[in-house]
Parts: C-alpha cells; sequence; structure tokens
C-alpha cells in the first residue's frame, strides 16, 4: 500500500515537472524570452541615455563654467537628430530588422558616454550629443516597437504593454543610481559607469539575442511579404491616408503639452505657492501612475485601440482642466498628477499599437519613424515656447491653457483618424 502511494506520489511530481518543462518550451518557442532581454535592455537605455542628462548639468557648470543655456542646447540638438534619424532608422528596420540598428545603438551610446566623460570643449559636447540622438534613434521604444510588430503580428500588443511595464520604471531606479553615482564618483566616473551599463546590458541583447532579420516568428509566408515590399511604397501610402495625419497631429501637440509639463511643472506650482517638498511629491506620483495605466491595459488586454485612445484622451484633457481650475489645491494636484501620469503611460503603448491597427503593419518602422519627426521636434522647442508665454504674460496660467488647447487638439486628431480610417 505504501509503496503504492509513493509510486502515484512521484507519478503526480513527474507529471507536474513535465508540464513545467513544457511550459518552460512554449515560452521560449513564443518567444519571450527574447522581449524580456529586449524589456530589460529598454530599462537601461531610457534610464542612461534620456533620463540621465538633468542629472549632470549642476556638476558640468560648476567645473567646466559652461552655463546651462548652453548645456540644454546640446540635449535639444539630441531630441532633434532622433526625430530626423526615426524615419530612416525605421527604414531599414522594415527591410533588414533590427539587430543591426539596435546594436549600432548601443555602440555608440558605449562610446558616446565614455568621450563625455572625458569632454572639455562645448563644439566636443554638441558632436557628442548629436551622436546621442542617433542612439536614441536606434535604441529606445520607436526601433524597439518596430521589432515586436515585425517579429510578432498576431501578438505585438500584448509584447509592448509588457516591454513598456519594464521601461517605465527606467526613471526609478537610474535617476537615484547615478545621482548616488555622481556624488560618490564623481560626474566623470559617473559617465563611465553608465557607458559599462550599456556595454553589459544593452549591446550583448541586441548582438547576440536579437537575430529578427528572417523574421523567425512569422507565420509562413507573412516574412517574404515584408522582406520583398517595395521601398517607400508604405510610406508613400500613409502620406496619402488621412488615417496617418490624424495621428500625427495627435501624437505633435500631445508631445506639444507634456514637454511643457514636464519640464516646467517644478517652477509652475512653485508659482502658485506650493511648497518644494509637496511639488516634488506630486510630481513623482507621475510615474508610478504611468506603470500602474499600462498595467491596467495588460488587464484589459482585449480593449480595441480605438477605445484606448478615448480613454487616453478624456484623462489628458481632464487633467489639464483640474490643473486649470484648481492650480493652488493640494489633493486635487495629486489627482490631476496620478490622472496625468496613467495617461502618459497608456499613450506610451497607445503610439506603438495605433500605427499598425489603423494603418496596418507593413512599413511600420518607416511610418512610425516619420510621426517621430514632427513630434519630436514640437517637444524640443516645447520648453522654450512655455517660457516665452510665461515671459510674455507674466505667469504659468497662460501655459496651462495653452497645454489644455494643445490636448484638445491632440484629441482631435485622434478622433479624425478614427473617423477617416477606412
Amino acid at each position: 500500500m505504501k509503496n503504492a502511494c509513493r509510486l502515484r506520489h512521484w507519478q503526480a511530481i513527474t507529471l507536474a515537472m513535465s508540464r513545467v518543462a513544457e511550459n518552460i518550451k512554449r515560452w521560449r518557442q513564443d518567444g519571450w524570452p527574447l522581449v524580456a532581454a529586449l524589456s530589460f535592455a529598454q530599462l537601461v537605455s531610457w534610464g542612461t541615455i534620456f533620463y540621465g542628462f538633468p542629472l549632470f548639468v549642476v556638476s558640468m557648470e560648476t567645473e567646466l563654467g559652461w552655463s546651462r543655456g548652453l548645456l540644454n542646447g546640446a540635449l535639444s540638438l539630441g531630441l532633434l537628430t532622433a526625430g530626423f534619424a526615426a524615419y530612416p532608422v525605421g527604414r531599414i528596420i522594415d527591410r533588414h530588422g533590427g539587430r543591426m540598428v539596435m546594436s549600432l545603438g548601443s555602440a555608440l551610446a558605449v562610446l558616446l558616454f565614455t568621450a563625455w566623460a572625458y569632454v572639455g570643449h562645448p563644439v566636443a559636447f554638441y558632436a557628442i550629443w548629436f551622436g546621442l540622438g542617433l542612439a536614441q534613434a536606434g535604441t529606445l521604444y520607436t526601433p524597439v516597437f518596430a521589432v515586436l510588430t515585425r517579429m510578432f503580428p498576431d501578438s505585438f500588443k500584448i509584447r509592448i504593454t509588457m516591454l513598456t511595464l519594464t521601461g517605465g520604471f527606467a526613471s526609478t531606479v537610474f535617476t537615484p543610481l547615478i545621482a548616488w553615482a555622481i556624488a560618490a564618483l564623481g560626474w566623470r566616473d559617473a559617465l563611465l559607469l553608465m557607458a559599462a551599463c550599456n556595454l553589459v546590458f544593452c549591446l550583448p541583447v541586441h548582438v547576440l539575442l536579437l537575430r529578427d532579420r528572417e523574421n523567425p516568428m512569422l507565420p509562413q509566408g507573412k516574412a517574404a511579404d515584408t522582406g520583398n515590399a517595395i521601398p517607400g511604397r508604405p510610406m508613400h501610402k500613409a502620406l496619402r491616408n488621412p488615417v496617418f495625419w490624424g495621428l500625427a497631429v495627435c501624437f505633435t501637440f500631445y508631445l506639444l503639452a507634456h514637454a511643457m509639463l514636464i519640464f516646467h511643472f517644478l517652477p509652475m506650482l512653485n508659482e502658485f505657492g506650493i511648497t518644494l517638498a509637496v511639488a516634488v511629491a506630486v510630481i513623482t506620483v507621475i510615474g508610478p501612475a504611468q506603470v500602474g495605466g499600462r498595467i491596467l491595459l495588460l488587464f484589459g488586454r482585449k480593449i480595441e485601440t480605438v477605445t484606448t485612445g478615448y480613454i487616453v484622451m478624456a484623462l489628458f484633457v481632464t487633467a489639464m482642466l483640474l490643473l486649470a481650475a484648481f492650480p493652488t489645491v493640494v489633493p486635487v494636484l495629486f489627482v490631476m498628477a496620478a490622472v496625468y501620469g496613467g495617461a502618459n503611460g497608456m499613450m506610451t503603448i497607445l503610439r506603438g499599437t495605433s500605427v499598425p491597427d489603423l494603418l496596418g503593419h507593413e512599413g511600420f518602422g518607416a511610418i512610425s519613424g516619420a510621426l517621430v519627426l514632427p513630434a519630436s521636434i514640437a517637444a524640443a522647442i516645447a520648453p522654450s515656447l512655455a517660457a516665452l508665454i510665461w515671459e510674455l504674460t507674466g505667469g504659468y496660467a497662460a501655459v496651462i491653457w495653452t497645454m489644455l488647447a494643445a490636448m484638445l487638439v491632440s484629441a482631435a486628431g485622434f478622433v479624425f483618424a478614427v473617423k477617416v480610417r477606412k
């Protein structure tokens, strides 16, 4: 009797282990280890290439004697370069896959962070940030969205959502890490640490794991169709499609308002009498709220892109109305930050899924890159435009109403794109 009981136990354990092994094998065959690796690489790339810059400004001002305007001019150059490079990067991914582009992007980050650590002249600094703009175009969300859409046409939404969940923690992880490195090692050695992070955690993923040239995950027949597409034809079709222009308006005016808010939120709250500690607490809410918004989309992954877009636009407009109506009421500001953060988190996913859902999969990389260009220009000029409005009107009230107007135009662009699609 005991032997029979033991035999049943061993059979149950063996069966359970077999099922676990089968699930792991299926998980690997479905490409999820690659998605996990790309997600971690996105965390590092965003944390170093995008979020690191502001932390070095004060130290560089002190040691080099450069003005804040000169330093931020290099950042603007990098953002504009990333915008202009997005379209050719997308074209390359459409034709040849993302391995070469993303590998070169990570390699550039390694080399340029190392060069930044030894910089001593403004011209060299601007050249470095021109190169880091190319690195952004080759490593951040737009190229990896193109890769996932190309490789997994039937499940790209869930994969993009999972990837952005990880990427959403980039500032949370790397802002304190880089701040600690600058305080403990100095800003130059902190840059060498950032170069090492890209060398160890990003470059191997893109060089060794990202083998998407032949689209191995695509169903039979789809790879050939994608690979043999006539260069430029999908882009030409998109330019004649009013849906493209509706999405261009949506994303451009969204980023205009977003950049105004992100770069001016702290001085804006200070002008309205909010203490520094409370203002920082309000701003801190945005990050976790972004992740929360993406988690909601993960659980509601069957929600259509159109419905997601309507929810996102409604939340953005609501957040701007709350800020415009109650700029001095602290509890409302926390609510506003949570609403805005949730919308912003979902917007990242919407930008990745709206193109294939509303315009089709063909030429996704090039079309997405073309949409990035005007949005990047808007993001680059937004901080200066907000400062100009503030100077002309003598306060941030007009800036808030400008952001509200921009979000309304963005919402109108999305509604237009939905209504005119065929």
